[in-house]
Order: C-alpha cells, then structure tokens, then sequence
C-alpha cells in the first residue's frame, strides 16, 4: 500500500511513533453486488479504504480511492458509520490508530468493470451480496459492509458498549 506523502514526511520527524490519522472505508454497492478488493500487501479481501489527504473531505476521499484502486466512478451517498479503530503495528514498524469514516456509495456508471487500478490490489471485483459469507473477507470488514447495506437515516457511532 502506497504511503501517502504527508505521512512520509511526518515520519521522518517522529518516526515509528503513533499517528492519529483519519481514514475511509468506501462500500460500493451496485444492485445485489458489492465492490470487493484483494490487497497487494497481506491478500487481505476489503472495501476500498484508504487515508484522508489534509484538507480533503472524507466523502471526497472515499471517492478518490475508488477511482485510484478499482478504476471506477463512485458517488458516496451516506455517512454510515464512525469509529476510533484499536491502535495498529504496521509491518516496518510504524504504528498507528484510525478514525474510520464508512461511506455508503453508488457507481455513477453502472457499466464500470473494477480492475486493480494502481497496484495497491492484486484484484477488483463485484462480489454477490449473497456470497459476501464466503468471499474472504475477516468479521471487522465484514461488519463495515453489513452496517452499510443496512443503512437507515442516520450514521452508526460506535460507543464503548457496542
């Protein structure tokens, strides 16, 4: 996965040090289909997600990495669910803690195929709703999937009992 620049910099004043850094999980959905990815770095299978740039809008982020790892056009539509993430340890050493923002979108152009677009997945597909069980995801992006296709009126917070 490719470290956005402003993380690179910040990095070489506090190296390995924790980060507060707010992220996006776009769930795109397409009728009965899902956009799935498979992640170049641990084949892990996923929503998009990816970092908000500074200055960005979250819903512009969620957007942009779409376009960036599966080379489609998504319109996000609703703010489902905010959540602090647990503090993470990444491979070289770099730790971290996300602000996770999950962003119901639609493809604006129903005929867009998926494809791994910038290296950061090794594919891109639209998975069967009905197959989303077995189709490798683990429980946490499961669940960022489920709150989106059930969506209401209004996002989900997290709170320390859920």
């Amino acid at each position: 996965m490719a470290t956005p620049d402003f993380i690179l910099a910040l990095r070489e004043k506090i190296g390995h040090e924790m980060l507060c850094l707010t992220g996006v999980t776009a769930v795109v959905v397409r009728g009965e289909y899902v956009l799935l990815v498979e992640r170049a770095d641990n084949g892990m299978v996923t929503p998009v997600t990816g970092i908000v740039d500074p200055g960005e809008q979250p819903s512009a982020a969620a957007e942009r990495e779409v376009a960036e790892e599966a080379g489609i056009t998504a319109v996000a539509e609703a703010l489902v669910s905010v959540r602090a993430l647990p503090p993470a340890a990444h491979v070289n050493g770099d730790r971290a803690q996300y602000l996770d923002i999950v962003f119901r979108c639609r493809v604006d152009s129903p005929d867009e195929n998926p494809y791994p677009a910038d290296g950061e997945n090794t594919r891109a597909w639209w998975c069967p709703i009905s197959e989303l069980e077995t189709s490798g995801l683990n429980e946490d992006m499961f669940g960022r999937i489920r709150v989106a296709l059930e969506h209401g009126e209004s996002a989900r917070f997290v709170r320390p009992l859920d």
